[in-house]
């Protein structure tokens, strides 16, 4: 009789803990969904360009965001989510158009790129404006034509001091973390 009364009583132990268990994983299950829940909310602004360094050189992006000049640019970049590719170890040179050089545009087609139906469009256009290295305007009038993140060709044009890639003058050139920002004077279009 001991034993079985024992035996019952280890049985009805084993079923208090397994139930306790099973009580703790659906607690866990729900904190983990919420949890799931929180991190999908905010993946929207995640990687590395959403990380803040007061200490370090501004890179590409930083330069584009702090410029009055290019909030075009910004725009069309977060609309094309292009920002953690612009905060690369690089080195990049980034062919950044003023406000100017986008309200040059047909009206109507910088408000139609910015869609989100047309991102790929806008994605591809601005990979144009972006070659791998780091070269000062001086050094790129060496080069007869630059290879675009875009998978296209652009031409390099020297007139007296100026420097033209694509069609678009070098208005001033500012030295980042990751590379090199040359402010200019047009949209560079490509070819597709």
């Amino acid at each position: 009789m001991k034993t079985t009364l024992h035996t019952l009583l280890l049985s009805l132990f084993c079923l208090i803990l397994i139930g306790c268990k099973g009580e703790t994983e659906k607690n866990g299950s729900k904190a983990d969904n919420t949890s799931a829940n929180q991190t999908e909310s905010t993946n929207l602004n995640k990687g590395q360009a959403f990380i803040k360094d007061d200490e370090a050189k501004p890179n590409v992006l930083d330069i584009a965001i702090g410029s009055p000049d290019h909030t075009t640019l910004v725009a069309a970049v977060q609309a094309a989510e292009l920002e953690n590719a612009l905060v690369n170890a690089g080195p990049l040179m980034v062919f950044a158009p003023t406000n100017e050089a986008f309200a040059a545009l047909p009206e109507g087609t910088v408000e139609n790129l910015l869609k989100p139906e047309n991102k790929n469009q806008l994605a591809h256009i601005l990979k144009h404006h972006v070659t791998p290295g780091n070269y000062s305007k001086d050094f790129l009038k060496k080069f007869k034509k630059l290879g675009q993140a875009s998978n296209e060709n652009i031409a390099v044009e020297v007139d007296g001091e100026d420097v033209i890639v694509g069609g678009a003058k070098i208005l001033a050139s500012v030295p980042a973390g990751n590379g090199i920002v040359h402010v200019v004077d047009k949209v560079i279009l490509p070819n597709q």
